[in-house]
């Protein structure tokens, strides 16, 4: 393993201080417990959302931490959940007098803890769940489909309007709307690897792909021979469209999102491959994203996300937002 770490067990401290240093205008950082906030706190009277996860998947979620997006995030161990002390500590920090919303991927740890916090703490909170991986609808991992990269999507247009001031119940239901609307498959080319494992988390041949491949390595729809990406990115809009069923004639929001090993050249590739599949489908693609927002380490490989748009939900995304991982 090769890995530019010191020792394995300060490689999440170490990383988490590296990253409130160089962000120190956007985010503040507790290590005890763990978590990271809005520099500055959330502004008075607005909704506070936080989200978490295992870390190494980075820049989700610390690096969407701050204006127009979320105002507090909760990174676990490596693939781990956050515990409920961070959650609860996160959500208390920011004096939520217009309540709380959780923004929580569909996985049996994060919901059991999410859920644990909120019991915890005082005053109004409500949850989002993320479950856009159209791969699988149940595994060993999760309770039904796993949530993946359309959480960036959910935390950007609900984060804009939560910022606009929007209420808690309104801040829920337009997060359903945006996962409801969202769908994605990713494909690995290689495997990634845990510091602590210090070796692959699975065995992929050189000529061999997974297809529909869960962001902490768990298997996906299949294992297949290596296509090329027309043919990748053909299969996974396929298995997007019959999911969330876009017609003719609507807007669209293309994610093409990196594990964490693929080159920006090959990112937009897929994407120009993704983009035409849209096209022959009469999809208007409105917005684009092309980079890494959902890793898993140094994992090789994508994902790609298709989210149906109303033009409130494209105006909530086009509206400013500045962290650390996006800005506009």
């Amino acid at each position: 393993m090769k890995k530019l770490i010191n020792k394995v067990d300060d490689v999440l401290n170490e990383s988490l201080s590296g990253f409130a240093a160089a962000h120190a205008d956007l985010v503040s950082l507790s290590l005890e417990p763990k978590f990271v906030t809005r520099a500055g706190g959330k502004p008075k009277g607005k909704v506070a959302l936080v989200s978490g996860g295992g870390s190494g998947h980075e820049p989700l979620h610390a690096g969407f931490v701050g204006k127009g997006m979320l105002d507090a995030a909760c990174p676990g161990e490596i693939f781990t959940s956050p515990t409920p002390d961070q959650i609860l500590a996160a959500a208390q920090a920011l004096v939520p007098e217009a309540g709380v919303l959780f923004i929580v991927k569909n996985y049996s740890g994060d919901v059991m803890n999410f859920e644990m916090a909120g019991e915890m703490m005082a005053g109004d909170h409500a949850t989002v769940l993320t479950n856009d991986d159209v791969a699988v609808e149940d595994s060993l991992y999760t309770q039904g489909r796993r949530g993946v990269a359309a959480t960036i999507l959910v935390e950007k247009i609900v984060g804009a309007a939560a910022e606009q001031g929007a209420g808690l119940a309104a801040c829920k239901a337009l997060g359903i709307r945006v996962n409801a609307a969202s769908g994605t498959m990713g494909v690995a080319l290689t495997s990634c690897t845990v510091p602590a494992a210090g070796k692959p988390s699975f065995d992929l041949p050189d000529n061999e792909m997974e297809m529909g491949v869960g962001i902490h390595g768990e298997p996906g729809r299949r294992r297949v021979k290596t296509m090329d990406a027309n043919a990748i990115a053909g299969e996974m809009i396929e298995a997007i469209a019959a999911s969330i069923g876009p017609k003719s004639g609507d807007d669209v929001i293309l994610l093409v999102n990196g594990m964490g090993g693929t080159p920006a050249m090959e990112l937009y590739l897929v994407y120009e491959a993704a983009r035409r599949l849209c096209e022959q489908r009469g999809l208007n693609v409105a917005r684009s994203l092309v980079g890494n927002y959902c890793t898993s380490l140094d994992m090789a490989g994508c994902s790609i996300t298709l989210t149906r748009c109303d033009p409130e939900m494209l105006n909530l995304y086009d509206a400013p937002v500045h962290t650390a991982a996006l800005r506009w």
